[in-house]
């Protein structure tokens, strides 16, 4: 570490003791509270009582965190190890394997002011509705009340942003397809006329019936989305993706389907499901998820996952584990609604954390920065540059 570097330190040091510490510089200095050992050239005769202060004030509020964390009921299956894990991750923790850390004082040269995001922000609740006719819809601008008439079925927007079907006698008779479909920075949940709840991440789409009718109720996802499927033991839902049909009675999951990902992914969090590829077909229990790789001539492998981390982002959060920086910006991009480019070789290192969706996306870069990663924002272009 650099001597511009060593004295930035030592200055927020100083001041977190004193309590005139910044919230930025507290959550920069907790961003290393895992790395002091590491870093034992910090640690100087002057520094070394400020040093042990941060030290264990920092383990006494990350153990409280940890906590109240594990009294918090949990919705989901969780591993007791992710708990430690995901408490240290929403302290803007990032580790990137094999990658030096640096503390840099000075974020100008990667450009972080507001004229350079100007107009990017997070996503937000938006999507389009296009009926069986053509016409499409706007259902964030939509006002509430009935939106649309199609073959006897209604279309009614509810307060909370939701639209609901309801069919009459006519529309018992003749479903046509409908298609809900979310922008780049945009996410929505659709209740399909069944009754079954789907979240859509950005970038995707889902095609159904306006009425489900016959032996079976089948959909057709692009991109990603988590399923809450109504159960109907009579009537088997089908989810149609890429590479795959998905097959359950009533059960919750998620899948990512996403075009420009090399596997698609299915992880079951309730309930059964059964993965049909073109060649092959398998049964995943609860904590497992089903990898289909576009190379691999429909083989499906099995593995264990953390369940939280696979739908962080259904609750408002990014989570990276093991994932190279192009893995990482394919989801930037999607959620601030950003073109990447790259400009010269990328490092292999993985990257693991977690941040909030709601963050700047200057924040995001602060943060990836310190594993020596750069980024110059041009309008809407993001360039992406490593320096060792």
């Amino acid at each position: 570490m650099d001597e511009a570097n060593k004295q930035y330190f030592i200055q927020i040091l100083t001041k977190y003791r004193l309590g005139e510490a910044t919230q930025e510089e507290i959550k920069f200095l907790e961003s290393y509270y895992n790395l002091f050992d590491l870093n034992d050239d910090l640690i100087t005769d002057e520094n070394e009582a400020d040093y042990l202060y941060l030290k264990h004030a920092i383990k006494a509020n990350v153990d409280e965190r940890i906590a109240q964390f594990e009294k918090k009921p949990i919705t989901m299956p969780s591993r007791s190890g992710w708990i430690r894990y995901a408490v240290a991750a929403s302290i803007m923790l990032f580790i990137s394997v094999g990658a030096y850390f640096l503390i840099r004082g000075n974020h100008t040269a990667n450009n972080f002011t507001a004229d350079n995001y100007k107009g990017i922000v997070p996503g937000t609740n938006k999507a389009t509705l296009t009926l069986a006719n053509g016409t499409t819809i706007s259902l964030d601008d939509a006002a509430k009340g009935q939106i649309a008439k199609q073959a006897g079925v209604k279309i009614t927007k509810t307060a909370d942003g939701q639209i609901v079907y309801q069919a009459d006698a006519t529309g018992q008779d003749q479903a046509v397809q409908n298609t809900v479909a979310t922008p780049k920075g945009g996410q929505y949940k659709v209740i399909l006329p069944d009754g079954t709840n789907v979240w859509l991440n950005a970038s995707s789409s889902i095609s159904y019936p306006t009425v489900f009718k016959g032996a079976e109720r089948v959909v057709t996802l692009n991109g990603e989305g988590y399923f809450e499927v109504t159960k109907n033991k009579a009537m088997p839902f089908r989810v149609k993706s890429a590479l795959q049909t998905i097959e359950v009675l009533g059960t919750h999951f998620n899948i990512n389907a996403y075009a420009d990902e090399a596997v698609v992914k299915t992880t079951l969090l309730e309930g059964s499901v059964k993965v049909i590829s073109e060649t092959n077909s398998t049964l995943i229990v609860p904590g497992e998820q089903a990898v289909i790789s576009r190379q691999g001539n429909g083989v499906i492998s099995k593995q264990q996952v953390n369940l939280d981390a696979e739908v962080a982002w259904k609750n408002g959060v990014f989570s990276f584990a093991d994932e190279d920086i192009r893995e990482v910006m394919r989801q930037v991009s999607r959620w601030y609604d950003i073109d990447v480019v790259y400009e010269g070789d990328m490092p292999t290192e993985k990257f693991f954390g977690e941040i909030s969706r709601s963050s700047n996306l200057a924040d995001v870069f602060k943060i990836l920065e310190l594993n020596n990663m750069k980024f110059r924002v041009e309008g809407k272009t993001v360039t992406v540059s490593y320096s060792k």
